[in-house]
């Protein structure tokens, strides 16, 4: 496996599993829509010399926008670098199920042990491979209350015992895919302590694959997992796999005083997915202040405090230039003094959940 020639990024278990991927991981979510080819290739092997050997995609990406005639162009990005010559033992990659409600896939069928062979299959056949390291599940089949739905989150209308028996039997067909190579290990996405928990129970009872890791949103604005989800994570060996740590970009300082680059994500998505409020833009000065009297790169200060949450597994970050994804690799060597660790708490407190 490559250590990368730039630095020797930390590495960390999935879960239990005897998987180690590097801190942080190159999402690529841009991939088709943002990004050509060409660029999520270039992104691809600048990640593996800086020694971030970790890539997650989802079969319905690209976003921004997610549509009919985009649905699995990202995986069949990466599929093109490896057919171009890329080396897949050098990349761990994850990828994802999309579920009940989209669409542009299967109808919008819900997850089950019946659609999981087949997007398995196409997952496959798009990224070229023969196996995925980590296979997660995009959402849950009941709803979730990420992306800002906790505000009015009503988790009645389900059937425990039909969850329960759903997740045994997709459990039952995700362990006949480990029988025959196809996949690595198991992840879940967005979903909440009692689902995690309800996954790991299952796990007990069909001696089927374990949940590994978690890929939910948390960001120095975002931080929803501090809780119950993080106490699963800590006693349960479920990690942490962030996404949005540098929430979608408001991190990085660029939108302040109602600025809006060329091309950038709230140029095509004028609320950031409902991140954009009245009260986030305080929040962010607040954190760029910080990195500002210490010296530090916010963007590199956002991901590098993420890696040092007692929970984290990897941090999935994204970019749409090099220059962008040269100053996210610099977090890597990015230590946060106690001061400023004390110093993002107090601001925690001053602005919690601004969004």
């Amino acid at each position: 496996m490559r250590t990368g020639k730039d630095r020797a990024v930390e590495r960390r278990k999935l879960g239990r599993t005897d998987i180690e991927v590097s801190a942080l991981c190159l999402g690529s979510m841009t991939w088709g829509t943002q990004n050509n080819a060409e660029e999520g290739h270039a992104q691809i092997e600048r990640a593996l010399e800086a020694g971030i050997d970790f890539v997650d995609t989802a079969e319905m990406y690209p976003v921004n926008p997610v549509s009919a005639e985009t649905i699995g162009r990202t995986e069949r990005i990466i599929g093109l670098w490896f057919e171009r010559g890329g080396a897949r033992k050098d990349m761990f990659l994850a990828t994802k199920h999309s579920g009940e409600g989209m669409q542009y896939v299967r109808g919008g069928a819900p997850i089950s042990s019946e659609t999981i062979p087949e997007t398995i299959e196409g997952s496959l056949r798009r990224l070229q491979t023969d196996y995925i390291d980590l296979y997660q599940f995009h959402w849950p089949n009941r709803g979730s209350y990420m992306f800002r739905k906790n505000w009015s989150y009503d988790p009645t209308g389900s059937d425990p015992a039909e969850v329960r028996q759903n997740m045994d039997d997709c459990l039952g067909a995700l362990q006949r895919e480990v029988d025959r190579g196809t996949i690595r290990a198991f992840g879940l996405s967005n979903e909440s302590a009692w689902g995690t928990c309800q996954w790991l129970a299952a796990a007990e009872r069909t001696g089927g694959p374990r949940v590994a890791t978690m890929q939910n949103e948390y960001s120095l604005l975002c931080r929803l997992y501090d809780t119950d989800m993080s106490e699963t994570s800590v006693y349960e060996d479920v990690g942490l796999l962030a996404f949005s740590p540098l929430a979608a970009g408001l991190l990085t300082g660029k939108y302040q005083n109602e600025a809006v680059p060329e091309g950038s994500r709230m140029s095509l998505n004028s609320d950031l997915g409902g991140r954009k409020t009245d009260r986030v833009f305080a929040a962010v000065d607040a954190y760029l202040d910080i990195a500002s009297r210490h010296g530090l790169d916010p963007t590199q200060m956002a991901l590098a405090w993420c890696m040092t949450r007692p929970f984290m597994c990897s941090v999935i970050f994204g970019a749409t230039s090099v220059d962008q994804l040269e100053v996210a690799l610099g977090a890597a060597d990015v230590t946060l003094s106690d001061e400023v660790l004390d110093e993002i708490d107090v601001a925690h407190r001053a602005h919690p959940m601004p969004y």
